[in-house]
């Protein structure tokens, strides 16, 4: 069993991957905001391949990408302390089977990467990739595997929470759908601007990216906590895959010069 595992500004994704028949036994999330001790990682992990009835004996590697440098040391500590496992990070020089053709490769983020190599390997290119979190990010890669561009833009919580931290009066809301955008009070009115928004934002960039692109059937694949929100309510998404980040850890980890176990 391999550990993939994702760690962005919100939370830490971990998939477990049986490597014998390419298949993910599991997923769960743990907070990434919250300062862990090695020890403290080492215990969180241990207690939730517990509850998903994998033991930690079957762990035999790990792949990590991340976007935030400072959980690393304490994160790898834990693996190398309790697991017996240095394990991979997702970093400039690694194979990952995509090449990056922007102006500055090394700025382009793990976590865009490993989404490219996912979307590419599983629907072909030219792919354009999107990702909901933190962040909202558009990525195209072209039909020869190609990193071309990407685009990035406020997330739907960074968003919110501009919103009731700048506004005094409004409120922090959950995020969701309104019934419609003719909102009649003040949690629908923000839920319809933000998510209605989003969905707006996310159509006219596509839009543009396809036109500047000048490229035949390409196919627009999303992932992201809140994606599938996005995807259910617009025809520009065609595919949501909400593991795609970690199925694009677990195919980076398989192109490493590590035997597979």
């Amino acid at each position: 069993m391999v550990l993939a595992i994702d760690v962005g500004n919100t939370n830490i994704t971990v998939g477990v991957f049986d490597c014998r028949r390419d298949k993910m036994e599991a997923s769960f999330r743990i907070t990434t905001k919250m300062p862990r001790t090695s020890d403290e990682y080492a215990m969180v992990l241990a207690t939730l391949l517990e509850k998903n009835r994998i033991s930690v004996k079957e762990i035999k590697d790990a792949i990590i990408c991340s976007v935030v440098p400072k959980v690393m040391h304490s994160l790898e500590g834990a693996f190398i302390k309790y697991f017996d496992i240095k394990p991979i990070v997702v970093e400039a020089g690694i194979k990952t089977g995509i090449r990056i053709v922007t102006a500055n490769p090394q700025q382009i983020g793990a976590d865009r990467i490993v989404d490219a190599v996912a979307a590419y390997e599983i629907y072909g290119g030219p792919v354009l990739v999107l990702d909901f979190g933190t962040a909202t990010t558009y990525d195209l890669v072209d039909e020869d595997g190609a990193f071309l561009c990407a685009v990035t833009a406020p997330g739907i919580r960074i968003s919110a929470q501009a919103l009731w931290e700048e506004a005094a009066k409004l409120p922090e809301i959950e995020i969701k759908k309104p019934n419609s955008i003719m909102a009649k009070e003040t949690i629908s009115s923000m839920q319809a601007g933000l998510v209605f928004g989003q969905i707006g934002q996310t159509e006219y960039i596509v839009k543009k990216m396809k036109e500047e692109a000048k490229m035949d059937n390409i196919k627009v694949v999303a992932t992201g906590g809140l994606g599938r929100i996005i995807a259910e309510e617009t025809d520009s998404i065609d595919i949501y895959n909400p593991n795609l980040t970690l199925e694009g850890i677990y195919r980076v980890y398989k192109k490493q010069n590590r035997k597979n176990k």
